[in-house]
């Protein structure tokens, strides 16, 4: 059931401040990402992440949907099984 909910709704799945926090930053990164502030990376602080983590956090999340979005703009298709 955890990993159902984390494929379709990680708001429903039982996670940690620090993983649920990091969820909501992906979340955020992801659709508006012209709406981050400050206060986004307050909160990851608040929850016990330190500026590297955030860091590395923040480019991943940046870094996947670049790449996301470089195989949605030239067609490319998954490979089998993913």
């Amino acid at each position: 059931m955890w990993v159902n909910h984390i494929k379709t709704d990680y708001t429903k799945a039982k996670l940690t401040p620090v993983d649920r926090a990091l969820c909501d930053h992906a979340a955020k990164l992801t659709r508006t990402p012209g709406a981050m502030t400050e206060e986004d990376v307050a909160h990851l602080r608040s929850v016990g992440l330190d500026d590297r983590a955030i860091s590395d956090a923040t480019q991943i999340i940046a870094y996947f949907n670049y790449i996301n979005r470089i195989a949605d703009g030239l067609g490319v298709d998954l490979e089998d099984g993913m």
